[in-house]
C-alpha cells in the first residue's frame, strides 16, 4: 500500500515563518468581550489586515519569491490577481530588488491597484467575466521570461500563508474551532495544515460568499466544480473553482464549508467598525459574519478567525456598508 505524501506540512509553515520572521509583520491577536457575549465563546481574532499590503497575502508572496533563484530574479516575475495578490508581489519583488508584472481585472478596486503601481509593478488588465486571467499571466511570462507566482496554486504560497494560523495558535493554544475565508482556497489549507498539525482536534470551517460557493459544491461533491464567476461584494473572493492543489489539501482537513449574504457581511463590516474599531474588506469580514449568524463557532468554547485583509477605501467602505455594490 502507498500514500501520497502532503504537498505541504507543519515544517513547511514553521520554514515559512522563519523565512518571514522580521519581514512580516506578527498581527495582532485581538479580543471583545462583547463579541465573546454575543456568541457565547471566547473569540479570538487574528487581525492580517494590518499585515503589510493590509492582508495576508504578503506572507505566501514573499515566502515563494525569495526562494527565486538570482537568474530568476534577474528576469523578473508575472502573478495575478483582483487586488490583495497583485499588492503583495509587488512588494515581495520591491524589498528583493526585482520586479513585477501583474494581471489583474478592469474592475479591481481602485485602491488596489493603485497601491500595486505604488509598489512599482507593471499592470495589465483584463475582463474578468471573458478573460482567461491564468491564460493570460502564463502567456505574458512565457513572452518576457518572467517567473510566475499564482495566488494560491503553490505549496510556498500555501506555506506562508499557513503562517497567519501559526501565529494565532502560539498566541491562543488550542483552539475548539477555527474559521477561515475561502477564496481559491490557500488560506484555508495553509490554516488547516498548521491547526491540524499542532491540534488535531481543532475544527477547520471555511467561509464563502452566498453567490460564489464554487468550494462547498467542490467538497460535497468529492471533486472540483465551477460555476459562473460570481457577483459579490467579496471581490477577493469571487472565483470560479477552487485551486487544484488547494482542494487536495482542503478535501482532507477542513471540516466544514459555510456561506454568508453579502448583506451579513455588510452587517459585519460595520460591527467590525463600530464595537471593534477596526477596518474590513469584504472577504476579510467572512468569518466574523459566519460567527455573527451563528453559522460558525457554534458549541464551540474557543473560536479563532482570520480577518483576512482591509483594504477598502473610505468611499467604497461607506457606499458598501449602506448597501451598495
Amino acid at each position: 500500500m502507498t500514500t501520497t505524501a502532503p504537498p505541504v506540512t507543519l515544517d513547511d509553515v514553521r520554514d515559512a515563518a522563519a523565512r518571514l520572521d522580521g519581514v512580516a509583520h506578527r498581527t495582532p491577536v485581538l479580543r471583545s468581550r462583547t463579541l465573546d457575549a454575543l456568541t457565547g465563546c471566547e473569540v479570538h481574532l487574528k487581525c492580517e489586515n494590518f499585515q503589510r499590503v493590509g492582508a495576508f497575502k504578503f506572507r505566501g508572496a514573499f515566502n515563494a519569491a525569495s526562494r527565486l533563484t538570482p537568474e530568476q530574479r534577474a528576469r523578473g516575475i508575472a502573478a495575478y490577481s483582483s487586488g490583495n495578490h497583485a499588492q503583495a508581489v509587488a512588494l515581495a519583488a520591491r524589498e528583493l530588488g526585482t520586479t513585477a508584472v501583474i494581471v489583474m481585472p478592469e474592475d479591481a478596486p481602485r485602491s488596489k491597484r493603485e497601491a500595486t503601481e505604488g509598489y512599482g509593478a507593471e499592470i495589465v488588465t483584463y475582463d474578468r467575466y471573458t478573460g482567461d486571467r491564468v491564460a493570460i499571466a502564463e502567456a505574458l511570462a512565457a513572452e518576457r521570461g518572467l517567473t510566475l507566482i499564482p495566488p494560491y496554486e503553490h505549496p510556498h504560497i500555501i506555506a506562508g500563508q499557513g503562517t497567519a494560523a501559526l501565529e494565532l495558535l502560539e498566541e491562543t493554544g488550542e483552539l475548539d474551532t477555527l474559521v477561515v475565508p475561502v477564496g481559491g482556497g490557500g488560506l484555508i489549507a495553509g490554516s488547516a495544515t498548521a491547526a491540524k498539525g499542532l491540534y488535531p482536534g481543532t475544527r477547520v470551517v471555511g467561509v464563502e460568499p452566498e453567490a460564489g460557493d464554487d468550494t462547498k459544491r467542490s467538497l460535497e461533491a468529492g471533486r472540483r466544480v465551477s460555476i459562473p464567476v460570481p457577483h459579490t461584494i467579496a471581490d477577493g473572493q469571487a472565483l470560479h473553482t477552487p485551486g487544484e492543489l488547494t482542494f487536495s489539501v482542503n478535501r482532507r482537513l477542513v471540516d466544514e464549508i459555510v456561506l454568508v449574504t453579502d448583506d451579513e457581511i455588510r452587517a459585519a463590516m460595520r460591527f467590525a467598525f463600530e464595537r471593534l474599531k477596526i477596518v474590513l474588506e469584504p472577504s476579510g469580514a467572512t468569518p466574523l459574519a459566519a460567527l455573527l449568524t451563528g453559522r460558525a463557532g457554534r458549541g464551540s468554547r474557543r473560536t479563532g478567525l482570520i480577518l483576512s485583509g482591509g483594504n477598502i477605501d473610505a468611499d467604497r467602505f461607506a457606499h458598501v456598508c449602506a448597501g451598495g455594490t
